[in-house]
């Protein structure tokens, strides 16, 4: 079935067009990626199809919903988490609590009840710490919960950027670079940890990668952008050897 569609999709910024009829489609518990050479569109797909931009032209629909242009906290809302190419953390709060700012997004009270403490707060507080401490654990960093975010080292915290977007509870996850600046052993690692939350939490995982070695090692299909404009698609066996894309990254002689 699926589940993120996208038709048509163009961005343009003045008289640049970033993204040209970008079309996709990706079915539930697929691990789809999309490449292409820096400066080719991967980023700005991911903000439109995550409200930051709104499409020129074109549709994109998430569970059989059209989301063309809605705001950012609504496409979460709807199941659409993502993560970024900079890692965005609250660098000053712990391991923890960064999980655990995530999780406010389905809290069913207000501010008022928080103030008071209500019985149904006290509740809903205690299952969200149950839960992020579920989710530290999964991802392997229950053991450091209460140490600062920026302490970690460079995978630990890709790992706890991924942790707070599945706080969200979200149907599909969007991953951008999420092995940049990582050694080969992390990749490695990261290879089989994407894998396993796919499986875990029965997501669907779309992810920007400019490690090969990660692309073909997890994704089953794979998308690829030069210039804004989509120039393959297909197996990791069908990228590798189509010319256009071998062009595109290595240029012709």
């Amino acid at each position: 079935m699926s589940l993120l569609r996208t038709n048509n999709l163009t961005k343009k910024f003045g008289g640049l067009t970033a993204v040209s009829k970008f079309a996709m489609d990706i079915k539930e518990m697929e691990i789809v990626g999309l490449i292409g050479p820096n400066g080719a569109g991967k980023t700005t797909v991911f903000n439109m199809l995550t409200g930051v931009y709104k499409p020129t032209k074109g549709s994109i629909f998430f569970d059989g919903r059209d989301i063309t242009g809605i705001k950012s906290h609504e496409v979460t809302k709807l199941g659409i988490a993502r993560t970024f190419q900079n890692i965005r953390l609250f660098k000053e709060l712990s391991v923890l609590d960064n999980v655990l700012v995530a999780n406010h997004l389905r809290l069913k009270s207000n501010i008022l009840f928080s103030v008071l403490r209500t019985p149904n707060y006290i509740r809903q507080e205690k299952h969200m710490y149950e839960k992020s401490m579920e989710l530290l654990k999964e991802v392997g960093l229950d053991d450091v919960k209460d140490e600062m975010a920026s302490s970690l080292p460079y995978g630990k915290q890709r790992r706890l950027e991924i942790a707070r977007a599945l706080a969200t509870d979200p149907k599909i996850l969007l991953l951008d670079e999420p092995a940049a600046g990582m050694n080969p052993q992390e990749s490695f690692e990261l290879m089989e940890f994407i894998h396993d939350i796919r499986d875990k939490f029965d997501l669907t995982i779309f992810m920007i990668e400019h490690h090969m070695q990660v692309v073909m090692g997890v994704c089953e299909k794979i998308y690829v952008l030069d210039h804004g404009v989509t120039i393959a698609e297909g197996t990791p066996k069908e990228i590798q050897n189509d010319e256009k894309v071998i062009e595109a990254y290595l240029g012709v002689d």
